[in-house]
């Protein structure tokens, strides 16, 4: 078995950028704080598979999302 060696620092904050920069395509309110706040929880090993499931989810969240924004999304005037 061979040995697992932890990640530097720039290969943690590159993870972090793209699993952030990937919670932005969401378009639903709820879906992208979700993805924002798994990001943030994310431990190294299991976060490039998140970012994996995050684009592809970001995909097809774009195919069906709704039309409507989101009451949070909406701006008080």
């Amino acid at each position: 078995m061979a040995a697992v060696t932890a990640p530097t620092r720039a290969e943690a904050l590159s993870l972090f950028r793209s699993l952030l920069r990937t919670a932005k395509q969401f378009s639903d309110y709820n879906i992208r704080e979700y993805t924002r706040r798994r990001a943030a929880a994310a431990a190294f090993a299991e976060g490039k598979k998140q970012l994996e499931v995050a684009k592809r989810q970001a995909v097809v969240y774009s195919l069906y999302a709704p039309k409507s924004k989101s009451v949070m999304e909406l701006k008080v005037q």
